[in-house]
């Protein structure tokens, strides 16, 4: 079940000239030039849903740095996983990614239903694509159907005509996805967390 796509305003107000409009226009072309170069390389997936853009990419499972004890520490994806679920949201209108949303994924195998991964999924800092994700546990290659939910932000909107948008909960429905499974070593990120491996 996918909710169906609508437009957010994009008009000039108190808030925002036509130039400024334009600014926003330009950060959302290169925002989409980033998915665009994703569905490339990986073969993103993007839906438009409600008021927003949604993209599925599914990866090798890899680390991440974290803070601890007020320092970065790398750690590797857990032993047991073997993917990695990326999801992207970005205005309809403007092409931005959309900060501070409440996403949650659920993934099952297409083919009987098993339920492989049902969580909300964190912010992730990327050096290329702002996106939603996490690292999980499939049981092997084959095509799975990934329905994701996103809340409507408690974030307060700026603008009288433009910041009427993301009232309502969105559904997104990816079916007969292919995954693969596998993982993506950093040996070369230091420092590691205690019992990190290398490989």
């Amino acid at each position: 079940m996918s909710t169906p796509g609508s437009t957010p305003p994009m008009g000039a107000s108190n808030e925002a000239d036509p130039g400024q409009l334009d600014v926003a226009r330009a950060e959302g072309a290169a925002y989409r030039k980033a998915l665009e170069a994703m569905r490339e390389e990986s073969g993103a997936v993007i839906k438009q849903a409600g008021e927003f853009l949604v993209a599925l990419v599914q990866e090798d499972a890899e680390g991440m740095y974290a803070l601890q004890d007020g320092h970065l520490v790398w750690h590797e994806a857990p032993e047991d996983a073997n993917g990695h679920l990326e999801i992207a949201v970005a205005d309809a209108s403007d092409g931005r990614f959309v900060p501070g949303l409440d996403v949650t994924v659920t993934v099952t195998v297409t083919s009987r239903g098993e339920k492989v991964l049902d969580t909300t999924l964190p912010f992730l800092w990327h050096p290329f694509l702002y996106h939603y994700g996490t690292n999980f546990t499939m049981p092997g290659a084959g095509d799975y159907d990934v329905q994701v939910h996103i809340d409507p932000p408690q974030f307060m909107r700026h603008d009288p005509v433009n910041g009427k948008r993301y009232e309502h909960p969105v559904e997104v429905a990816f079916l007969t996805v292919p995954f693969n499974p596998g993982r993506k070593p950093s040996p070369d990120a230091q420092p590691r967390a205690q019992g990190t491996p290398t490989g």
